[in-house]
């Protein structure tokens, strides 16, 4: 059923399947004004009746259903948006590991236009790793006929990602998510003899640089990393190909080799945990008595992996800050889409256009959730405000940083079926990490994972 499910998704895409983001083109970004030349109406006129018709209670459905894989966003969308009055907001939460999240997703899309207007999906969310598949597909509608049209403050990626190879806007993300170097202010004092940002990121400009360190870390009974997989991510956003070709081919891209080669020396030589990033073990890590240096990740990090380091009696808030790295890069990002078919598309447009335009909710996502958000405008008012700072990282002002690292985002070579042939390579090198197989036998494993999961994609 899940191959047959994605095969009739593909098979109604009406674009390209590599398209992707990096060749598609952002629609307008703002609205067209309405002509201002047009003569005034008469001012001696008669007044017009002041009686108005009486307002419906609300003219749209009454179940909203909102599809998403973790409660991040419900959070914030229960605590800044007012559901209007009459309306029950239904969420339909799937976890993504191996895919699940789609497999219920593309279910219930498919499903749609025969589907009673209480079980319509009326929003769901996407992450980068698939979003092409459904920006791609006669299944999501163009935002701009809802009345999402104004994108002047947000991040030109976030639109250019949400659209489809004709430019057309599919959705809009809430957040921004450039990348950095998550690192223990202690660790590094007794590694590096500083725990100041700027000197920790000249003790960490490159990998080369970044190697040595993991050495001297090691040397103090530290590890570098929590996972082989920490670093992973830096690699996969900056690679020049994408994991599948025109012709359908899987390609293993420089960058991804050039980690592979990382993860196998840092296990090695001892400077790395071997788990997955999302385990108790990697997490572990984050409590007051762990022994790790560096983590990396986006703002979101902050709350949605690294509440062991928040805990009020094991955590260690405060004792953190960040740097850009040996590497610019960005990961991930959640973007809601409006899919065709449903029954509010009003609400969806007013979600929107709160989420990315109004002042308050995206400055309260900053202030009171750690997030960097999609209002370039709100993130440069706390970027320039001296007394804005972040108590987890100690009080260092990341949205600062965030707005500088920002700049370097490019979203290219990216392809539908990434999260699936991520989480699967990293699951397969991890067991040749640890010595459980060999370097072939890895392979073997991953391109049989692959040519199960997606029986179209020719491997070697």
């Amino acid at each position: 059923m899940k191959k047959a499910l994605s095969m009739i998704l593909v098979l109604v895409m009406v674009t390209a399947m590599f398209a992707g983001c990096g060749s598609a083109k952002p629609a307008e970004t703002t609205a067209k004004p309405a002509e201002t030349t047009a003569a005034p109406a008469e001012t001696t006129a008669a007044p017009a009746e002041t009686t108005e018709a009486p307002v419906a209670e609300y003219p749209e459905g009454k179940v909203f259903n909102i599809y998403a894989w973790n409660e991040e966003f419900k959070g914030f969308f229960e605590k800044y948006y007012t559901v209007p009055e009459g309306v029950t907001v239904n969420w339909i939460i799937t976890p993504s590991d191996g895919g699940a999240y789609q497999e219920k997703l593309d279910q219930a899309l498919l499903a749609q236009e025969g589907a009673s207007d209480d079980d319509k999906v009326d929003l769901f969310l996407a992450e980068a790793d698939y979003i092409t598949k459904y920006t791609n597909s006669p299944l999501t509608q163009d935002i701009t006929k809802l009345g999402v049209t104004d994108f002047s403050n947000t991040y030109a990626y976030t639109v250019q990602c949400a659209s489809d190879g004709e430019g057309v806007v599919k959705g809009v993300s809430f957040q921004c998510c450039p990348s950095a170097l998550i690192y223990r202010r202690s660790i590094a004092k007794d590694v590096l003899g500083t725990d100041d940002p700027a000197e920790v990121q000249a003790a960490l400009s490159d990998w080369s640089k970044f190697n040595d360190v993991a050495a001297q870390a090691k040397a103090k009974g530290y590890y570098m990393t929590s996972s082989e997989a920490e670093t992973y991510r830096v690699f996969s956003n900056n690679a020049a190909e994408a994991w599948v070709d025109a012709d359908n081919n899987l390609q293993i891209p420089e960058a991804i080799k050039t980690w592979m080669a990382q993860a196998k020396e840092y296990t090695d030589n001892g400077y790395t945990l071997t788990c997955d990033i999302w385990s108790e073990e990697c997490t572990a890590q984050m409590f007051a008595e762990g022994k790790t240096m560096c983590f990396f990740g986006p703002a979101w990090y902050y709350n949605f992996c690294m509440g062991n380091a928040q805990d009020p009696e094991k955590g260690c808030y405060g004792d953190w800050a960040i740097c850009e790295g040996p590497q610019a890069h960005f990961w991930g990002g959640t973007w809601l889409l409006a899919p065709v078919g449903t029954d509010n598309p009003t609400m969806v447009a007013e979600i929107m256009n709160q989420f990315i335009n109004d002042e308050e909710t995206c400055s309260n996502l900053v202030k009171n959730e750690m997030q960097f958000s999609n209002n370039q405008a709100v993130n440069a008012k706390f970027a320039n405000d001296p007394d804005f700072g972040n108590a987890f990282l100690g009080g260092q002002n990341d949205t600062a940083l965030y707005c500088e690292l920002s700049k370097n985002i490019v979203f290219e070579n990216h392809t539908h079926y990434d999260q699936v042939i991520n989480e699967k390579l990293q699951a397969c090198w991890r067991e040749y990490c640890d010595g459980e197989v060999t370097e072939d036998q890895a392979l073997a494993n991953f391109y049989a994972l692959i040519n199960e999961n997606y029986p179209t994609i020719v491997t070697p």
